[in-house]
């Protein structure tokens, strides 16, 4: 047999021996993961929406996945002490993190951050958040156009969990439709904002209803509106801001799974799908829309898709509110 045939053959035989022995190697790390505790980060304090949805969800991924997940809040800088910290992180599958809608708002709004894109591999859109407006209980406005008339009596001020947050952005683009000259101030989370809220010390606030509807409820704020294109199943009774007259505020947020770059793709894999499964259980899925989110549980490009779309969307908003957060 010619000398090159048989080289050609050893060669393409090793080839196949070692790519059996990488996909056999995966496999068998796939059926053993996970062997200890998972960790997961997440972006504000503690007792806000996102880390109430985080550790709900967590709590049926781990008793499927039949290992502890551990939640570790890290509030701060308009969530990227928790991003950055999750950038680097040890990819070895057993770190990951929350990215609410900030992580594309971060992306439009900061030239220099600590952190690339690259350094991430998507998981899951986990949730969708609608967004409704707040004000104190004893602002004297029943609606968005009371609210808006009373407003333009003072210099209102607006809260967000932060510069560059969904909430801030909202909130802008609000103020300018109203003509309102709003002042806003950020908070590390949803929890650190409710209090000076209810106290008046802000005059309103784009929050999701976990946040808000159990003041409302306790007669502490009022709900004027909520930012969708139809009104909320889990509050019919509350207009959007289209049917307020405001029909450009209209915007959701969100919140993901991430894990650092290089992170075993079965890992990902495995846990997005449990995600999935997660929100899309019956009791799971119940329970998230009573509390007004929306269960997705995408895969891991979808998940890439939807982020790619918002940057866009936020660019768009960021440029006619002329924000930015390097000034």
């Amino acid at each position: 047999m010619n000398q090159s045939v048989l080289g050609n053959r050893r060669t393409s035989l090793s080839f196949l021996a070692g790519a059996t022995m990488v996909l056999t190697c995966g496999a068998a790390w796939a059926n053993e993961w996970p062997t200890k505790p998972l960790k997961v980060f997440v972006p504000y304090a503690a007792g806000g929406p996102v880390d109430t949805v985080t550790r709900m969800l967590m709590e049926t991924v781990s008793k499927s996945l039949g290992q502890p997940v551990l939640v570790e809040n890290k509030p701060g800088a308009n969530t990227t002490v928790s991003t950055t910290a999750l950038a680097r992180a040890a990819p070895d599958g057993y770190t990951f993190g929350v990215v609410p809608a900030a992580y594309t708002t971060n992306r439009v709004l900061v030239k220099n951050l600590p952190y690339k894109p690259t350094d991430f591999a998507t998981v899951s859109h986990m949730v969708n958040i609608p967004l409704f407006l707040y004000t104190s209980a004893a602002t004297p406005a029943s609606n968005v156009a009371e609210f808006v008339a009373w407003a333009h009596k003072k210099q209102p001020s607006y809260a967000s969990t932060g510069p560059g947050s969904t909430g801030h952005l909202l909130g802008e683009m609000f103020s300018l439709s109203a003509n309102l000259k709003g002042v806003h101030i950020g908070y590390n989370g949803s929890a650190k904002a409710m209090p000076d809220l209810m106290a008046g010390l802000v005059d309103y606030f784009f929050d999701p209803a976990s946040g808000g509807m159990p003041q409302v409820k306790a007669g502490k704020l009022k709900v004027l509106a909520v930012s969708l294109t139809k009104r909320c199943e889990c509050a019919p009774d509350v207009p959007t801001m289209a049917e307020a007259g405001f029909p450009d505020i209209v915007q959701s947020s969100w919140i993901g799974l991430m894990a650092p770059a290089g992170t075993p793709k079965e890992a990902v894999d495995r846990i997005s799908k449990e995600i999935a499964n997660a929100v899309k259980g019956q009791e799971l899925s119940a329970r998230l829309q009573s509390m007004g989110f929306g269960p997705v549980g995408s895969t891991p490009a979808q998940f890439q898709s939807l982020i790619e779309s918002e940057i866009s969307v936020y660019g768009a908003i960021a440029r006619k509110a002329n924000i930015s957060l390097d000034n």
